[in-house]
């Protein structure tokens, strides 16, 4: 299904009741939605919730900004983005994308769920229409400021590996990088499924660099996060690789009165095992949060 929003097309499928409370879930960097597996969604819709997924823009089936350069060819010019803040478009620009989509689903209030840059973008919701949220959920993500949320080395230069050359070389390359950021989880079987239906689904590395560019040009979150008094749930792996753990212990302390768990073998993925108690924190967030905001 595809929703339409200003200029923008977003990709999107939903599980569960449009009658329940909606949960948007938001995917990170250079990632398609059917990263939110299924049986994931499923699993979550089951505890009372319409959830849905979607493209970001850039990625998947949504809209592409074919021939906009991202102002990135190496980790110097990703840095420098942060003193210019110029780029394509803005975490603030993905946020509004996914307002655009709950309009478009006639919904008024969404709980928000989202893992690393989808994280990035929950957090800016958060800060530009507190209104429309009932609760948020930030999972291995980081407020933007240089000092926290650190990767490893190894972690930091697949963001900036070649492009691959062909079918074969991309999807060895996305279980590679699954790998590294599965220390505990990684089964090269399933990698290698998901990596090939990913690649046959939508290839386009060039929509990663712009939105790579807009989590460096968007900058430090802190001081906005301070301000922000949305329910909020911040969820981290103890053993992730790119986004290290300070990022979501920052982001937790930014937010006055949220909620910090993390997961001792929980690399930067949402592995199959975590489902059910991931789901489970989730929706008892939600619930909640629902139980704690007045009528109006």
């Amino acid at each position: 299904m595809q929703a339409h929003v200003g200029d923008i097309t977003l990709e999107y499928d939903t599980f569960g009741s449009p009658d329940n409370p909606t949960i948007l879930l938001v995917m990170g960097l250079a990632t398609q939605m059917i990263a939110w597996r299924p049986a994931f969604c499923e699993m979550l819709a089951s505890h009372g919730f319409h959830v849905v997924r979607f493209d970001n823009r850039d990625i998947g089936l949504s809209t592409k900004h074919d021939g906009v350069p991202s102002g990135i060819d190496g980790l110097p010019s990703a840095f420098k983005l942060r003193l210019t803040g110029k780029a394509p478009y803005y975490l603030s620009d993905l946020a509004n994308d996914a307002f655009g989509l709950l309009n478009s689903l006639g919904v008024a209030k969404a709980h928000v769920v989202g893992a690393s840059m989808g994280g990035m973008i929950v957090q800016q919701m958060a800060i530009l229409h507190p209104e429309r949220l009932l609760s948020m959920t930030s999972i291995m993500s980081t407020t933007g400021s240089v000092f926290v949320g650190h990767s490893r080395i190894d972690a930091m230069k697949m963001m900036f590996r070649p492009e691959a050359a062909d079918r074969e070389e991309a999807i060895n390359g996305s279980v590679e990088v699954r790998r590294i950021t599965s220390p505990h989880h990684f089964n090269l079987s399933e990698a290698r499924k998901w990596a090939e239906a990913a690649f046959d689904r939508s290839h386009y590395p060039e929509g990663g660099g712009r939105q790579l560019a807009a989590i460096f040009a968007s900058g430090n979150r802190t001081k906005a996060l301070r301000e922000v008094m949305v329910p909020t749930l911040v969820i981290h792996g103890e053993a992730d690789p790119l986004v290290n753990i300070s990022g979501g212990r920052a982001t937790a302390k930014a937010i006055a009165g949220s909620t910090f768990k993390s997961y001792p073998t929980m690399g930067h993925d949402l592995p199959e095992p975590l489902w059910p108690d991931l789901t489970f924190d989730i929706a008892e967030h939600a619930k909640r949060a629902t139980t704690q905001i007045p009528a109006t």
